[in-house]
Order: C-alpha cells, then sequence, then structure tokens
C-alpha cells in the first residue's frame, strides 16, 4: 500500500536506490521494475518498505517474483492496471542497513571505501613491506565484478593509477574506522610491483 510517511525526521535515515518502477505487468497492479540493488531477494521480499526520495510516500511490497530475468512486483494498495501505470517512472529507495550489523558480516556499501588508504597486506605475495602505502581508493566501479581504483601515490611510467578486484583474496583487510584497506596482489597489478 502507498502510504504517507510519517517519520518524525526522514533525514536521519539514510536511503539507497533500490529500482525504478516501469511499465504494468497484468491486470492486477503488478509492475516491472529496473533494478539498482545488488540485493533484489531481500530489498522485494514481502513486507519491505521502499520509499520515494523526498520520502513522501512509503510502499510495501505485497509480493514479487523473476520472470526472463527481469522482476515483477506487486505493492499494497496498488490493485489494478491503471494504479500500476501512474508509478511508472518512479525511483524507489530503501533504508541502508545498520552499519554495525554490516560490520559484523564484512558487508560495506561502495561509498564506504572511498578515500580508505590503500596498504600492502603482511606477508604479501609480493614481498612488499607490510604497511606500506600504495595510494588512495577512489573510484568503486560496478560491473560483473565490484573494481577498486586506486590512486596510486608514486606513479609509475605514466601509470597514475590502478584497477583492484574486490575480492577477498585480494583485499583481505578493511578497517573503516582507522581508514585503511590492505592489499594482497600478485605481481603485475601494481604498477612498479
Amino acid at each position: 500500500m502507498v502510504h504517507q510517511q510519517h517519520s518524525d525526521d526522514p533525514q536521519q535515515r539514510e536511503l539507497l536506490r533500490v529500482c525504478r518502477i516501469g511499465r504494468a505487468q497484468g491486470l492486477k497492479g503488478e509492475v516491472t521494475v529496473q533494478v539498482f540493488t545488488d540485493e533484489p531477494d531481500y530489498r522485494f521480499e514481502p513486507g519491505s518498505l521502499l520509499y520515494t526520495r523526498d520520502s513522501e510516500q512509503e510502499f510495501e511490497v505485497a509480493h514479487s517474483r523473476t520472470f526472463k530475468n527481469r522482476w515483477i512486483i506487486h505493492f499494497e494498495g496498488v490493485d489494478d492496471r491503471d494504479a500500476a501505470e501512474a508509478l511508472n517512472g518512479t525511483v524507489l529507495y530503501g533504508e541502508a542497513d545498520d552499519p554495525e550489523d554490516m560490520l559484523e558480516e564484512d558487508a560495506w556499501y561502495p561509498k564506504d571505501l572511498l578515500g580508505l588508504e590503500a596498504r600492502f597486506a603482511e606477508g604479501n605475495m609480493l614481498g612488499a613491506p607490510a604497511g606500506q602505502k600504495v595510494g588512495k581508493v577512489v573510484d568503486v566501479i560496478e560491473g560483473a565484478q565490484y573494481l577498486l581504483k586506486i590512486r596510486l601515490d608514486k606513479p609509475v611510467d605514466g601509470e597514475t593509477s590502478t584497477l583492484v578486484p574486490f575480492v577477498d583474496q585480494l583485499v583481505p583487510d578493511i578497517d573503516l574506522e582507522d581508514g585503511y584497506l590492505t592489499l594482497d596482489p600478485p605481481g603485475g597489478l601494481i604498477p612498479g610491483w
């Protein structure tokens, strides 16, 4: 159902873009969505709440399903094709997960990684001194696999940055509190090493 949002201070919540509503699907109020989240099963489970950017409207997922790699969602209170069509183009957001819970699960939002200092891990494959600064994370590139773009402290042969796949084997430790992550790269991934 579409509700008016009654939060005392909606600015206190951090909202993440989840999807954009597309065309109506069938006659009973279902809509297709363009997905922007990497956890659609969680965001579209029945009872989940999504919001418009200004937090003025709240949408509760009644049910969802996939068909041919597309998500189809039915929101509470959207019960016919006309109501579904009226939502076309609406971008919906979900609340960010609790940072403490995410730390316990070793999960991060890409924006949390921006600005972190990149250092060599202890016992790294290259034999580089543990803790030696490599550079700073300046971008997180989404694709089949996340890539960290690291601006190098010391450019090598005109190379000012490098891309490191964001996987546990290559990025073993992340310390948001102290503002750094560690790298254990194979030879050739970091220019000059």
